[in-house]
């Protein structure tokens, strides 16, 4: 992982990162432009850096866990293998190199640059610590305590809790660092704009995160408090650019819009059956109406214009969210707290889905209700406990189907399927496998570029090896 340091200023170049296909680039450690790491400015570090990471969370693998979520079906072509869980280590290799080689050495170079800028600092630190716990989550044990030792060619993997654990005290540095930081119009951060106290609340949520996924419910309920407080302060990747023009617009449509244009999208999922009014087996209910949900999530495989809803071109992407944190309350107030709290919190969240800021104005008309609950409806015989369980287990079964279906688009879904398989398997969404399927993949595999070249990383274990936090 040398090369890590020589690449500190080739991201600079951001076509190189958002593409129409998100294909890596050939020749990536070269220097087109003559530039050296002195002529390039923690500012001008960051963009690249945040691109990189939007690629990371929310490209080509955020697809492939939605396919093994329930969330999409993979039609055609790469993604109809990779939907039969026919999956190679190279279709790791783009995530993992925006990770270890697009965002961490940027952001450790910008905090070197702009030591003393208390806001540039914290924001490189809670994006740090918010691409290496994605690396975490998504494969288990992972490169990190080692990864820029320019002494180091084959770091070690450190074991996943300790990630997770060096995150989140890479957060509340950020944290410290952003509390001491001044706001300012910073067009360089397309996530907040140098927005401080937005950044302090997305640290926070991921905070949240991933504690949740160390089932530390305790620590993610007391974060998740100080958390992403409304959906303006959702960190989004928000596409730009002139109509047409490829690589800075929303992921999904320029993939479909290229050319994997019918191999991908969401008929027949379960996500839609779940949705869908006019099925039998729906979450729609007397105080739940998914009928604009439904058509906004409404994937058309085709591609391009056609696709005006979570998908259309200038839609935004979620990376960390109000959904999320306030969905992280409601669980986790449930399992430490007491069953009124809980309650309260996803009425908080029901409310302001009852006002439709989910969706954009393409749907801004269509049908929706989400009535707040109330305690009988959780009650044995309740609409939301049909089969008598205890009143607190299924407003948590409530609570987790609604991370799942307000979770699309996120690896949120997929990370709660594995976190639940074994400790509350009752709670799961109950979604099929993909045809020709045994197991549910409980992982997603090391990248192919980082088998062949570390020596420190065994044979990838597979797809159905929990990772140690799920076991």
């Amino acid at each position: 992982m040398k090369t890590f340091i020589k690449t500190l200023f080739i991201i600079v170049v951001l076509g190189m990162l958002l593409t129409s296909c998100e294909d890596l680039v050939d020749g990536i450690n070269e220097n087109p432009n003559n530039l050296t790491p002195d002529d390039v400015t923690g500012e001008l570090l960051l963009t690249g850096a945040q691109l990189a990471n939007t690629v990371a969370q929310a490209g080509h693998l955020n697809r492939i866990s939605g396919m093994y979520s329930g969330q999409l079906v993979g039609y055609a072509s790469l993604y109809s293998n990779i939907y039969g869980y026919s999956l190679s280590t190279v279709e790791s290799n783009l995530a993992w190199s925006r990770i270890y080689v697009g965002c961490i050495p940027q952001l450790r170079a910008i905090r070197i640059d702009a030591s003393e800028d208390k806001l540039l600092v914290g924001i490189a630190e809670a994006m740090e610590a918010h691409a290496i716990g994605t690396a975490a989550s998504l494969f288990g044990d992972v490169p990190y305590s080692e990864i820029v030792d320019p002494d180091i060619d084959d770091p070690k993997l450190d074991d996943q809790v300790s990630v997770f654990t060096s995150a989140i005290s890479l957060l509340n540095a950020a944290i410290t660092d952003l509390n001491a930081g001044v706001s300012r119009n910073l067009s360089q951060d397309i996530y907040f704009g140098g927005d401080k106290d937005k950044w302090i609340e997305a640290a926070y949520t991921l905070i949240a995160r991933y504690y949740l996924q160390m089932k530390d419910y305790s620590s993610a309920y007391a974060a998740a408090q100080k958390g992403v407080s409304s959906d303006d302060a959702s960190m989004k990747f928000i596409p730009r650019g002139d109509p047409g023009v490829t690589g800075d617009k929303n992921l999904f449509y320029e993939v479909l819009s290229g050319s994997r244009g019918g191999d991908i999208g969401n008929e027949g999922s379960f996500l839609m059956d779940l949705l869908n009014i006019e099925n039998s087996s729906s979450r729609n209910n007397a105080k739940t109406n998914e009928y604009a949900r439904f058509q906004y999530y409404v994937i058309h495989e085709e591609g391009g214009p056609v696709n005006q809803g979570i998908i259309a071109e200038y839609e935004p992407m979620q990376l960390v969210s109000y959904a999320e944190n306030s969905l992280i309350l409601a669980e986790c107030a449930a399992r430490t707290v007491d069953f009124t709290t809980a309650l309260n919190h996803l009425n908080d969240y029901r409310d302001w889905l009852n006002t439709g800021g989910f969706l954009n104005d393409a749907f801004a008309d269509s049908t929706y209700l989400y009535e707040a609950y109330d305690a009988a409806d959780f009650a044995s015989g309740g609409i939301e406990n049909p089969d008598g369980i205890d009143d607190t287990r299924a407003l948590l079964r409530e609570i987790i189907e609604e991370r799942y279906v307000s979770g699309f688009g996120t690896y949120m879904p997929f990370n709660d399927v594995r976190r639940l398989q074994k400790s509350d398997s009752d709670l799961i969404v109950p979604f099929p496998l993909n045809p020709g399927g045994t197991q549910q993949p409980l992982r997603l595999p090391y990248a192919f570029s980082e088998i062949n070249a570390n020596t420190n990383l065994p044979d990838d274990p597979g797809l159905y090896v929990a990772t140690p936090v799920n076991q």
